[in-house]
């Protein structure tokens, strides 16, 4: 594959990895949760959301570059894994549509005393690397799915679902005080979690489609 080939190929597959990032990044949850809290209070944060999107780029890319080394001469565990990561969406999915029939917020309020600097990152730090589906979501289900690429699209993928997590984590801090009215409308989440769990469940199809051509 030369370069201009790797180009061509290579923006779908980014394209694939964002939807991924974006869908499973997009929830109410902890993390996101003190993002917008800081974003309200507009305080650190750049330094949140760089640590988030960092720590989130860093745990991706090794998902996908070890995920790659590991099943790189195991091509029956590595169909095994995507068709694993295809049955997780699809559930993932399910849940999302389910979620979508109840009315939820994520409500965040600006009370409380202020954080220092580092008492933020610290708090960051947990809400990301103390959660263990950040280690599933991230490392061995974006992993596996990105080690399914091609070698010279894996980097693709991986910036993408990167990409996902900065767009995302900036918007929640920057945009925190025009974001915070709509999140806490039940209506919104419910049509964003429709729109997770079908884009959930087409990945989950293109995922099974990759595995029985043999890709």
């Amino acid at each position: 594959m030369n370069w201009n080939d790797t180009l061509d190929w290579g923006w779908p597959v980014f394209v694939q990895g964002m939807v991924l990032g974006l869908g499973l990044i997009v929830a109410i949850g902890a993390q996101n949760a003190f993002v917008l809290r800081q974003g309200l209070r507009r305080e650190h944060v750049g330094s949140v959301v760089a640590f988030c999107a960092v720590a989130d780029a860093v745990l991706i890319t090794a998902g996908v570059l070890g995920m790659a080394q590991a099943l790189g001469e195991r091509p029956a565990l590595a169909k095994a894994l995507a068709l694993g990561g295809a049955i997780f969406l699809a559930m993932y999915g399910w849940r999302a549509l389910q979620r979508a029939r109840q009315a939820s917020t994520l409500h965040v309020t600006e009370a409380g005393l202020g954080l220092s600097r580092g008492a933020a990152l610290a708090q960051a730090a947990a809400f990301t690397l103390l959660n263990p589906h950040v280690y599933l979501d991230a490392v061995l289900l974006v992993g596996s799915i990105g080690a399914q690429q091609p070698a010279p699209l894996q980097g693709w993928f991986a910036a993408g679902a990167s990409a996902a997590s900065l767009l995302w984590f900036s918007a929640l801090g920057f945009g925190a005080r025009w974001l915070a009215p709509w999140f806490a409308r039940p209506r919104a989440w419910q049509v964003l979690d429709a729109l997770i769990g079908v884009t959930m469940w087409v990945l989950s199809a293109l995922l099974v489609r990759l595995v029985l051509s043999g890709g």
